[in-house]
C-alpha cells in the first residue's frame, strides 16, 4: 500500500494519478487529506481516500497503519510544518513503514532559501528516526509565477529584484510525476535527487514569456531589493509576506535557484515542462 499525503492537493493529487498511470493499482493506493469534498472526488479514481490532517495525530496514525511506502508531500504552513511533518514520520516509524518519499527543497543542506529551514529539519527527522527515505529536492513551480503573471496583465510589467539571477523552474506536475516514478520502482528508491527544470530562464526571459501568454507587450522592471521592499508594502501586502518575497528574489539573484542538475528530466524520461507551456496551462486551467 502506497499512502500519498496532502492528496487533495493539486501536487498530492497528481502524483495518485500518476502513479495509476505508471500501473499501480488504485487498490493499492491510500490517498489523505483533509478536503472532504476533494477526498470524495479522490474516491472516484478507485483509491482508498482517508482523512488525513496534519494537525491531528490521529487522523495521521489511522491512514498509515499497513502502508508499505508513505510520500510526505510538505505542508504549506510555515511556521507549522516541522512539528506537521514529524508527526508523519513518526507515525510512519510506528508502523513499520518500509520506505518514505519527502518533497524538501532543492539543495536543502546549503541552500539559503528562506523555505530552507523547516525542510532541513525534517531531512534531520528522518535519519533520526532511522527511516528508509527518498529525499525529493524539488527546485522552484513554474507556476510560483502566476502571480507575476497577473500583475503583468494588470500593469504591463514584471518587477524583479533579482537582477541577472537565473531560476531553473519545472510545472508542478513534472516534480509530481517524478515523485511518482520513484514510489513505482524500489530501484529508484533511497536516494536523495536534486530536482530541477532543464532550462535556467532569466527574468527577461519570463517577461517574454509572461507577454507571449497574454499575448501582449510585456516590459522588465529591475529595481534594487529595496524599492522592491517598498514597492511591495505600498502595494498592501502584510510585512511577513514583503520580507519574504524580497529574500527570494535576493537567493535568486545570488544563484540558489539557477542549478540545471537533470535528475528531473532522468526520473521522467523526458524533458521538464517549457516555461511558457507550464504557465500557458496553468492559465488554460485556472
Amino acid at each position: 500500500m502506497i499512502v500519498v499525503t496532502g492528496a487533495t492537493g493539486p501536487f498530492g493529487r497528481t502524483v495518485v494519478e500518476s502513479l495509476i498511470a505508471r500501473g499501480v493499482a488504485a487498490s493499492d493506493i491510500r490517498a489523505g487529506g483533509r478536503d472532504p469534498e476533494r477526498l470524495a472526488a479522490l474516491e472516484d479514481l478507485g483509491v482508498d481516500a482517508v482523512e488525513l490532517d496534519y494537525d491531528r495525530p490521529e487522523t495521521v496514525q489511522a491512514a498509515v497503519q499497513g502502508a508499505d511506502q508513505v510520500l510526505l508531500v510538505s505542508g504549506s504552513e510555515v511556521g507549522r510544518r516541522v512539528p506537521q511533518h514529524r508527526a508523519v514520520l513518526e507515525a510512519a516509524a510506528a508502523a513499520g513503514v518500509a520506505h518514505v518519499a519527502y518533497t524538501s527543497v532543492l539543495h536543502a543542506d546549503t541552500t539559503t532559501l528562506a523555505v530552507a529551514p523547516d525542510h532541513r529539519a525534517t531531512e534531520d527527522a528522518v535519519r533520526e528516526l532511522g527511516l528508509t527515505a527518498t529525499l525529493l529536492r524539488n527546485g522552484w513551480y513554474s507556476e510560483n509565477y502566476l502571480a507575476t503573471l497577473d500583475q503583468a496583465r494588470a500593469t504591463g510589467e514584471v518587477v524583479t529584484a533579482a537582477g541577472d539571477g537565473r531560476v531553473a523552474s519545472a510545472a508542478r506536475a513534472d516534480y509530481a510525476e517524478a515523485a511518482a516514478a520513484v514510489l513505482a520502482d524500489p530501484a529508484l528508491q533511497g536516494r536523495t535527487y536534486e530536482l530541477s527544470g532543464d532550462v535556467a530562464w532569466s527574468f527577461a526571459d519570463l517577461a517574454a514569456t509572461v507577454g507571449d501568454v497574454l499575448g501582449r507587450e510585456v516590459a522588465l522592471r529591475s529595481v534594487e531589493p529595496d524599492e522592491y521592499r517598498a514597492n511591495l508594502t505600498a502595494g498592501g501586502l502584510d510585512a511577513g509576506l514583503v520580507e519574504f518575497l524580497v529574500g527570494m528574489d535576493v537567493s535568486i539573484r545570488d544563484g540558489e535557484l539557477a542549478d540545471t542538475t537533470g535528475d528531473l528530466s532522468r526520473l521522467l524520461g523526458r524533458p521538464t515542462t517549457p516555461l511558457t507551456d507550464a504557465l500557458r496551462d496553468a492559465t488554460s486551467a485556472g
